[in-house]
């Protein structure tokens, strides 16, 4: 008996019912938030950085699914890759034997990373930071792991235990018994390396809360330090790498800066197949995987699968093909120095910071007494509420998706698609200033939505 499924039939008889289905059997807050600051919107398709409604209006996508879609979405390389794979029906995870696809993918993620020597492929980012987090406690012999405030590593159990952010740690206790450090703080670095008992130090080069970018030298002077009390530096280039600060890695930014361990995920996907990957030294590896018994004591079921293989060897090809890194970094100076000119205009425009196309836009305390007495009104209500009503009007008003950094942070995060130019920059400028003039007018449609977020951020209290 055949079985027949039709995909577009479901999606044309049931497809309108997105919200619905998602109320009833997913994350019910999820729709809740979305219909509540008006984004609850339904995209028909995609392309490049764009998506497109059923009225055939387009929307800018600054947000790049998270830093998922580095080369937009639906790149036609990517797509050809994975329709070939399928194609070709490869005896894929046997488990029992060697498939090329893998090989070949770490080959080419080695070729970018010179002072390492082998991959494991997992499935996502947080799985890519757990890998790391088990080597560096097996290959040193130690149980302790250091982290940043306010980072964020993933949600899984492990990862979580290096998250900096509490609101994502509450509630999930015990974890494990790692240790936060401020971001760039040598000093109290070096007062828990000198307990003897610390396997690593984990660090993003560019925080995604908040786009802080570690200070200058601290990335080496840590591992100076790391190394003399036989401990690993592992950068979490998860969002920051491929190409997103105008390096391959972020942490490429500074000289002879060279990890024990790095994580990269999310753009390696192209859009389409999850993967993670654990990039490390031979002798931690060899450790690790010390003889036959042990073959399998690091393993993910799903790792190394065809079709994400494929499409991280497509999304590396058109990196290098089409100077994907060179146009995050010549684009990222064009949108950062445009938005910095924006500072001496608008009062409540404090900074504006980050590498490449990985760009924060931090809002703060007013001069003039009318929007200093405003802006107190949002701070008294929860912190974070003017990055909000920014985000908003830019969906609404400029068909322009954007995110806020973190919770309670008065920060925009830009992570676009790295394939954007200056087209996308002007279109986002112009929209950007648009908003910054409303909420800088006497009146100002934004401060009468600011006061629908302030009631609702009371009422959640």
């Amino acid at each position: 008996m055949t079985t027949e499924f039709d995909l577009g039939r479901l999606l044309s008889e049931r497809g309108a019912e997105r919200y619905e289905l998602h109320g009833k059997y997913l994350n019910h807050q999820l729709p809740r938030m979305l219909h509540t600051i008006g984004f609850d919107k339904v995209y028909e398709r995609a392309e490049g950085a764009y998506f497109w409604d059923a009225d055939g209006d387009d929307y800018l996508d600054m947000l790049a699914g998270f830093g998922v879609m580095g080369l937009g979405r639906h790149h036609p390389v990517v797509r050809k890759a994975l329709h070939d794979v399928l194609d070709a029906q490869l005896a894929d995870l046997t488990r029992f034997d060697c498939q090329p696809l893998p090989g070949l993918l770490a080959e080419k993620l080695l070729a970018h990373s010179p002072h390492l020597d082998r991959v494991f492929f997992g499935n996502s980012g947080t799985e890519a930071v757990e890998g790391a987090l088990k080597f560096a406690r097996y290959a040193t012999g130690r149980p302790r792991i250091l982290f940043c405030d306010h980072a964020f590593h993933g949600l899984t159990t492990g990862s979580l235990s290096v998250n900096g952010e509490s609101g994502f740690r509450d509630g999930f206790a015990p974890l494990l018994p790692d240790t936060a450090v401020p971001l760039g703080d040598l000093d109290a670095l070096a007062r828990e390396l000198k307990k003897g008992d610390v396997a690593a130090l984990i660090v993003e080069p560019v925080q995604g809360k908040g786009v802080h970018e570690s200070p200058s030298g601290y990335l080496r002077a840590a591992q100076e330090l790391l190394h003399k009390h036989k401990a690993l530096l592992i950068v979490d280039e998860v969002q920051t790498g491929l190409g997103r600060t105008g390096d391959f890695y972020a942490y490429q930014h500074e000289d002879g800066v060279e990890p024990d361990l790095v994580c990269v995920a999310k753009a390696l996907s192209g859009g389409y197949v999850p993967v993670g990957a654990t990039i490390g030294k031979e002798w931690i590896f060899k450790k690790v995987y010390s003889s036959m018994d042990r073959v399998l004591v690091h393993s993910a079921s799903f790792g190394s699968n065809a079709q994400a293989m494929a499409a991280g060897l497509a999304v590396l090809s058109v990196m290098e093909n089409e100077q994907i890194v060179a146009n995050a970094r010549a684009t990222g100076e064009l949108l950062k120095s445009r938005l910095a000119a924006l500072t001496d205009k608008y009062e409540l425009l404090a900074d504006v910071r980050g590498r490449g196309l990985m760009v924060g836009i931090e809002f703060g305390r007013p001069d003039s007494l009318k929007l200093r007495s405003r802006w107190t009104m949002l701070q008294a209500a929860r912190k974070g509420l003017f990055a909000q009503m920014v985000v908003v009007p830019l969906l609404r008003r400029h068909r322009i998706l954007t995110q806020v950094s973190g919770d309670h942070l008065e920060v925009i995060k830009l992570i676009p698609p790295l394939i954007i130019g200056e087209r996308e920059v002007d279109r986002f400028v112009d929209a950007f200033t648009d908003v910054m003039d409303d909420a800088h007018s006497g009146g100002g449609l934004m401060w009468d939505f600011g006061k629908t977020l302030i009631k609702q951020a009371v009422a959640n209290r």
